[in-house]
């Protein structure tokens, strides 16, 4: 088994509903188990087209048997079922799943980059993340995610 981060968002329709039925949708995987999952939280959109709606935000534990690539395959296939379309880069998303973290693995491959290329520098990965997995470690960085954190909000 692996611990896996994901990050969760969504700033279209019933957000939190949808958000609610994409992490059922994982826990249904057999090779999937959600773990713990963090509050979420309200966020002004980063990035894309002006005038989007704002996301909620969250994280989550997996712990998988799925190797990193079949994990973002199940990820993105519970974004299809989801309704989610890719035509505009950063645009407005029913559902999005990022894999942030893959145990201590690092993968840089066209169709997946872990640990996730950004986390280090977005408040709506890392206060979530923070709050479920302080400690995780980002293997690039060999910082702790809360030591990420802390770099972002000096002080808090």
């Amino acid at each position: 088994m692996v611990d896996a981060y994901i990050g969760i968002g969504a700033n279209l329709g019933e957000r939190e509903s949808t958000m609610k039925r994409a992490l059922k949708m994982l826990d249904e995987h057999s090779d999937v188990d959600v773990m713990e999952v963090s509050k979420f939280i309200e966020t002004e959109p980063v990035g894309g087209p002006p005038n989007q709606p704002k996301f909620l935000n969250g994280a989550v534990h997996v712990e998988t048997m799925l190797a990193a690539e079949s994990l973002l395959n199940e990820m993105q296939s519970v974004e299809k079922r989801l309704g989610r379309t890719r035509e505009t880069p950063w645009g407005p998303r029913t559902i999005d799943l990022d894999l942030l973290l893959y145990g201590d693995a690092i993968i840089d491959e066209p169709r997946l980059k872990v640990p996730h290329p950004r986390m280090h520098e977005r408040l709506f990965v890392l206060i979530p993340l923070a709050e479920i997995a302080p400690d995780a470690i980002h293997p690039v960085f060999k910082m702790t995610v809360a030591e990420l954190l802390e770099r972002l909000q000096p002080g808090k």
